[in-house]
């Protein structure tokens, strides 16, 4: 289960957005039972884990038909700076190499 870290909440008309907190009188920075977690080092996701999609194959940020020839055993996903139009050649590309990738839709 992940746990999800949040915004002290006296702070809740800031948003959701973890920040850490400042003040010396602070329940959250003085890590008191029944206020929010704070985040440490033992939350860290196991170093063998890390970087995996949940389908369990690595995950490669591809920017260029170019880059598709270093997937392998791997899922790409295309970086949101590429255009429409390499967007769709990156997608001819991947399915003849049977490259899956992850974000495949259009954007309009």
């Amino acid at each position: 289960m992940k746990i999800t870290f949040k915004r002290h909440p006296t702070l809740k008309r800031l948003g959701d957005k973890w920040r850490k907190p400042r003040g010396d009188q602070n329940k959250s920075k003085r890590r008191l039972k029944g206020k929010p977690l704070m985040p440490s080092i033992g939350y860290g996701t196991d170093a063998g884990k890390r970087g995996f999609h949940p389908s369990g194959m690595r995950e490669i940020i591809v920017r260029n038909i170019n880059e598709l020839s270093l997937v392998k055993d791997a899922v790409a996903r295309i970086s949101g700076s590429v255009g429409k139009k390499k967007r769709i050649e990156m997608l001819k590309v991947a399915q003849e190499r049977k490259i899956r990738i992850l974000n495949g839709g259009i954007k309009k």
